[in-house]
Parts: C-alpha cells; sequence; structure tokens
C-alpha cells in the first residue's frame, strides 16, 4: 500500500484514511463497482462517512484520470481503476463486467469523422455470463418438471 500512497500523493489530493481506503478498494477490485458498492464495503471501516465523500473521491480521481467512469449500465455508474486502453463485456442479465485485453485494430473513415482528430476507442460487448445462463437452463429445467 505504501507504494500506492506514493503514486497518488503526485495526485496533489489530500489523502484523508477514508479516501485511502476507497483508493485501496478499488486497487484491490476489478469488478467495475459501482459508488454504493465502494461506500458499503468503505463504510465497514469508517462508520460515520457519508455517501458524499465516496462520490467526490471518485470524481475527483476521474478528474485526475487515475479511474474511468463507466456509463454502460444505465442503472448506475461503475469505476474502472484500469485507465489503460481495453474494452468490456457486459452480462445483460446480472450486469457483470469484465475486462477485454485485446487490441481491435479500427479506424474512422474520414468522411466520418466529422472533423474530429480520433484518439481511440472503446468497444463494448454484450452477452449473457455462464452463470446467468446456467441459471436459466436450472429454470427451464424446473419449469418443465412442473409442467
Amino acid at each position: 500500500m505504501k507504494k500506492d500512497i506514493k503514486k497518488y500523493k503526485l495526485l496533489n489530493i489530500k489523502l484523508t484514511p477514508q479516501r485511502i481506503a476507497i483508493l485501496d478498494y478499488l486497487e484491490r477490485n476489478k469488478t467495475h463497482p459501482s459508488v454504493s458498492e465502494i461506500f458499503k464495503y468503505v463504510n465497514r471501516r469508517f462508520p460515520s462517512m457519508s455517501f458524499a465523500t465516496v462520490y467526490n473521491t471518485l470524481n475527483t480521481l476521474v478528474q485526475h484520470g487515475r479511474i474511468r467512469e463507466l456509463t454502460m449500465d444505465n442503472d448506475k455508474k461503475r469505476f474502472d481503476p484500469n485507465t489503460l486502453p481495453h474494452h468490456h463485456l457486459t452480462c445483460i442479465k446480472c450486469k457483470r463486467i469484465i475486462d477485454v485485453d485485446l487490441d481491435y485494430p479500427l479506424s474512422l473513415p474520414e468522411n466520418k469523422s466529422s472533423g474530429f482528430k480520433v484518439l481511440g476507442n472503446h468497444i463494448e460487448f454484450y452477452g449473457i455470463c455462464s452463470e446467468c445462463s446456467s441459471l436459466n437452463k436450472q429454470q427451464k429445467k424446473k419449469l418443465s418438471e412442473i409442467i
């Protein structure tokens, strides 16, 4: 964790124990957590901490480029500590998001870029994860046994 604190000191943000707990959770958590998930975790250590503290800390980290805000879940914002270029795969049932670390060399034709200088891309894949697919198969099996 000392290495992480040094890294975040370079951001010139105040490193309170609550913020360090948030940063620690993000560094160890690759599930693309929401604000409420992060709050639930950190609130166990700091019961007096407000939801606004978590939200404001995450916004500060996004502004400093240390985490990415994901908007692929319409119900809630998710946060990704991996700021390297990568794509995502989302289960449409349970909303689980996983990283896809493959490069897809796409280019936008000049006549479609509307004068933009394209700096990168982000592809979002959607599907049903194996766990949700298994649950669906079990539910169908139970239904067929009833009928």
